[in-house]
């Protein structure tokens, strides 16, 4: 096999969730653009349907399935669905997550574990529907890649709920992975400053953005498609001695400038 044949995938089955538009959408199209059919899912119907459009035109199948996966029963559903649609299933894609920042105090029980369920619980539930059906299937790669955060391993003010939830999904991919082992990869992606509708609540003023820029080594926020291209290695025979480890996208930044001009603890 050609190194570049080792990017391929060909007939495979991949579920994306939070697909309607940013990192999932761009991470959805790439896949097809490797070769496998894909099952989308969002909240918001008219967006997936832009993003089914795009892989159809490529050539592969879409289907897309407008969700609350807050709902663990839906994200769950996502498996069988995606099996008895396309008669196989290869790749999981934990992309729906993210917590809206939050003073200190302000983080009271229920606003905590409302992050954890939204970025942890729902990753589980998917992919433990998943996995049976995966082992199924016929042979070949098989993954589970989760979407985490740099705040999961960097401190900044504000960010306390979803970088303790983005922390617990990165070794909860470690921890599945070693479960899951030899028959399942499981790794995640602390992504760094990528340009999306979550990162738009920070890099809406001007001088944060620029903040944002000059604090990553390589001097710009991150494009959806960066994180795209890393899911596609994890994902295919490419990545197939990777497993239990988190990959950094992040510009090489090791300490985000994301001040929120929240007020002092006083």
């Amino acid at each position: 096999m050609s190194i570049l044949e080792r990017f391929r995938l060909t007939d495979h089955v991949a579920i994306v969730t939070g697909a309607g538009r940013g990192i999932g959408a761009a991470t959805a199209v790439a896949l097809a653009e490797a070769g496998a059919d894909v099952m989308i899912s969002a909240r918001t119907g008219a967006q997936l349907d832009e993003v089914a459009a795009r892989i159809e035109a490529i050539g592969r199948r879409a289907v897309a399935v407008p969700a609350d996966l807050a709902d663990t029963a839906a994200a769950a559903a996502l498996a069988t669905r995606a099996f008895e649609t396309f008669g196989r299933l290869d790749i999981v894609i934990n992309n729906v997550g993210g917590t809206i920042p939050n003073t200190f105090l302000d983080t009271d029980v229920a606003y905590l574990e409302e992050a954890f369920h939204f970025n942890v619980t729902t990753a589980h539930a998917l992919s433990r529907a998943a996995v049976p059906l995966m082992l199924k299937g016929p042979e070949g790669e098989k993954s589970i890649t989760s979407i985490s955060s740099m705040l999961g391993r960097t401190a900044a003010r504000g960010y306390l709920a979803y970088g303790t939830a983005k922390a617990a999904l990165a070794h909860w991919s470690r921890l599945a992975a070693a479960d899951l082992a030899p028959r399942i990869r499981a790794n995640a992606i602390a992504v760094g400053s990528v340009m999306t509708s979550a990162l738009e609540y920070v890099a809406a003023d001007p001088a944060t953005k620029q903040e944002l820029e000059t604090s990553t080594p390589l001097g710009r926020i991150g494009e959806a498609e960066d994180v795209a291209a890393a899911i596609v290695y994890l994902s295919s025979p490419a990545g197939r001695f990777v497993t239990g480890k988190l990959l950094e996208i992040d510009g090489g930044i090791q300490q985000p400038n994301l001040d929120l001009r929240l007020p002092d603890l006083s």
